[in-house]
């Protein structure tokens, strides 16, 4: 959930966020699944940001499934992920079952796994590992944010930030954690990877929607928080160009159980 004051899988959030997570992706998580790309699934793949960053990375790709519960972001994603063959699959994820990732080779998804509830990462990891593939998982909250220059409130608001995330149900700053557990005990292999965003002056945009959202989901979660002088103090910081965050996330990526008598790397 972005927090922002903006619908999480509007347009306009997913065009704001679109540079800053094509820099905040880590290239040597792709390097890890490079070759199994020649079917790509993308779960929950809102205007198709993911397919146009990662389909130029993986020169085997032959076809693209684009997986989200929006038409309009399915309308929108299939025209512009850069494969010949796209194909656009309306679905809610908390269904996902390993038939529908028949001849999937690889599959992918950003900015997912902090939304799902222990039951679905759980579903959805059962449906991987039954397909066979691998998985590269990327852009998940990690539930550390760094301010520059610091602020006494910084901390406070943070953890307040994180409680709210994990309302409903959700896993929040706990799913990277939480999906390499489930996975790791279906017998998959995980590697995880740094991919923080850092937002400073030349991301003034970003960082002014992103703070707004922070604080605001914090006061929600804690009413009590005396968030209005800090967010006008952290505003005019954006404003000269003097803010600096860094929104660690992580980048998990999935590889299918070991054949039996393979060696130990």
């Amino acid at each position: 959930m972005t927090s922002t004051g903006v619908p999480a899988f509007a347009p306009e959030w997913l065009a704001l966020r679109e540079g800053a997570d094509a820099e905040a992706r880590s290239e040597r998580a792709v390097e890890q699944v490079r070759g199994h790309g020649r079917v790509v699934a993308d779960l929950g793949c809102g205007t198709g940001s993911l397919g146009r960053w990662l389909a130029p990375r993986l020169p085997e790709t032959r076809r693209w499934v684009l997986f989200d519960r929006d038409p309009a972001l399915l309308g929108l994603a299939r025209e512009s992920v850069p494969v010949d063959r796209v194909r656009t699959r309306t679905l809610d994820l908390a269904s996902l079952r390993a038939r529908d990732l028949d001849g999937v080779t690889l599959v992918v998804a950003s900015a997912l796994l902090d939304l799902l509830t222990r039951a679905e990462v759980e579903a959805l990891a059962g449906a991987v590992v039954e397909a066979g593939c691998p998985a590269l998982l990327t852009l998940t909250v990690a539930g550390r944010v760094e301010l520059s220059p610091a602020d006494p409130l910084d901390a406070r608001l943070a953890r307040a930030f994180d409680d709210h995330q994990r309302r409903g149900g959700r896993l929040g700053p706990d799913s990277a954690a939480v999906t390499a557990d489930v996975f790791e005990g279906l017998g998959a292999r995980t590697r995880a990877f740094a991919s923080p965003w850092r937002l400073g002056p030349e991301r003034g945009d970003l960082l002014r929607e992103w703070l707004r959202g922070w604080v605001g989901a914090a006061a929600e979660q804690e009413p009590a928080l005396p968030v209005a002088a800090y967010l006008e103090r952290r505003l005019a910081q954006c404003e000269r160009g003097r803010l600096w965050a860094t929104v660690h996330h992580t980048d998990l990526v999935v590889l299918p159980p070991r054949a039996p008598g393979s060696e130990t790397p």
